[in-house]
């Protein structure tokens, strides 16, 4: 389920929990409502409170981490496709065709990056990394120097090759949905106690309607950058451009 669709469920129920309030604070009876009453609520919705600002914590720490990983691992990559590119340079003319095979390599990194491609499947066939491999292990160095250079080749293509095999788990990674539906339920047991315990008139039916719609909207963004390089807060293409102008250059 996407993070809009999530944060839009949470909405309706969160808001929804509001109007409910509201409609149970003209059917009950005063007593229910009395200055004790009122405490005891406010004192519940205090704990709920504070459960659900340690959850949001917690989600908004781990969704950090997803993608400072990400970014840290976007770099990491870069940095080694310019690396395995000087090295195949630094081979000789034999590897000419590899360069421009690790090029659109890259390209197709880009391209992922930016949300061009439609299937999962078709974006990790394009940027696999075997054919590469397959040529760096036909050459035939004639010298030490190029033994080294091939080995050399072979160990960073078999890293970023380790990475883009790793990619495909953190990429389609759910998010806890129990953690996220406990969530939900205080959130609206909180809001629920609001339209219980508040007047009813325009005012605060629209403050209610406006901070349900921000901190469901804050859990789907939330959500969203748990998946850095599927949502709308995406990881940087920056490293990838600068690697690109970089690699080929004699």
């Amino acid at each position: 389920m996407s993070p809009l669709a999530i944060g839009g469920i949470a909405f309706c129920f969160v808001f929804g929990a509001a109007c409910l309030g509201m409609l149970l604070h003209s059917r009950l009876p005063d007593g229910h409502l009395s200055g004790d009453s009122r405490d005891a609520i406010k004192l519940a919705t205090a704990i709920v409170g504070t459960l659900s600002a340690l959850a949001l914590g917690l989600l908004i720490a781990s969704s950090k981490r997803s993608l400072d990983d990400a970014n840290g691992e976007l770099r990491a990559w870069s940095a080694r496709i310019v690396l395995l590119d000087r090295v195949m340079a630094q081979y000789g003319p034999d590897t000419k065709e590899m360069r421009l095979v690790l090029r659109a390599l890259l390209e197709a990194r880009i391209r992922h990056i930016s949300g061009t491609y439609g299937a999962a499947a078709g974006v990790f066939d394009d940027l696999d990394v075997e054919p590469l491999q397959d040529g760096l292990r036909r050459l035939t160095p004639e010298n030490d120097a190029q033994r080294w250079l091939q080995m050399r080749a072979l160990q960073l293509s078999g890293v970023i090759a380790e990475a883009h095999w790793l990619r495909p788990e953190t990429e389609t990674e759910e998010f806890p949905s129990l953690f996220v539906a406990f969530l939900v339920i205080w959130l609206a047991l909180l809001f629920g106690s609001f339209g219980l315990l508040a007047p009813r008139n325009a005012t605060v039916v629209f403050t209610l309607l406006v901070s349900a719609l921000s901190i469901t909207g804050a859990l789907a963004l939330i959500i969203d950058m748990d998946h850095p390089y599927l949502g709308l807060v995406r990881v940087s293409q920056g490293p990838l451009v600068l690697a690109l102008d970089r690699i080929g250059q004699p």
